[in-house]
């Protein structure tokens, strides 16, 4: 049976419910999704919007990158509630921190991809967890950041042009008429990063609202992460999960 990939589609994986522990002793709930019968090929830790605005894992791009990039691209794809945050997945202990007391909750998901062995973790971060991704990345052994619609609200210059000449990649998808931040004056916060990538997106939106643009966003991703993978499949011929 072949099925149109497109909304709330989910596609085979292997999902595990897991629980992460920060060092200030608190539990945080997520997922893990795998492909079903390899190994992956990289690993994209999410860092979601801010949950004080309703951002949780379940933010449509993450979720959606999670039903899909498994079985389409050979991701693994860990998505977390932060601190306080709620989900039907269930509640992570604490109280927001404002993205300071997060950085615990960053270390945390790192240090489980590492425990786990999964290979070529990438931060993948959406609005507010741009920041967390910006401020905290460095400290960690990940393969590069990738940035959904960053606002630079939290992130301070200093914190960006810490990222100059890290050897890691940091890549930047702006959308055009982003609330926040839009191409121009990416262009002008980045230049503190020479070695930082900018993809601005024509009529993307900050919460990339929609198939086509949610279709756009997971290939700018792949584009980065597992180029082998394109383009990106709109359909798929076989039992949904």
């Amino acid at each position: 049976m072949t099925t149109d990939i497109r909304g709330a589609v989910t596609l085979p994986a292997q999902r595990e419910e897991i629980t992460l522990h920060t060092d200030d002793g608190l539990t945080l709930v997520g997922e893990l999704a795998t492909p079903t019968d390899r190994t992956p090929v990289a690993t994209l830790v999410t860092l979601h919007p801010l949950p004080t605005a309703g951002g949780f894992m379940d933010s449509h791009i993450l979720k959606k990158a999670a039903a899909r990039l498994p079985a389409l691209a050979d991701l693994a794809v860990l998505r977390f509630n932060t601190r306080g945050t709620t989900s039907p997945r269930g509640t992570s202990e604490g109280f927001f921190g404002d993205g300071i007391d997060e950085e615990f909750d960053v270390a945390a998901a790192v240090d489980f991809v590492t425990e786990r062995g999964l290979p070529n973790p990438w931060l993948l971060g959406w609005s507010f967890g741009t920041e967390l991704a910006l401020k905290y990345g460095r400290a960690h052994s990940i393969t590069g950041a990738i940035l959904l619609s960053p606002p630079l609200h939290r992130t301070t210059d200093a914190e960006l042009r810490a990222w100059a000449g890290d050897s890691r990649r940091l890549v930047a998808i702006i959308p055009e008429l982003d609330d926040y931040l839009r191409p121009a004056e990416a262009e002008e916060r980045f230049s503190l990063v020479p070695d930082a990538t900018l993809v601005p997106v024509e009529n993307g939106r900050h919460l990339w609202v929609g198939e086509k643009q949610t279709r756009r966003v997971l290939s700018e991703i792949l584009t980065i992460v597992n180029p082998d993978a394109l383009p990106l499949a709109t359909e798929w011929d076989g039992p949904l999960a």
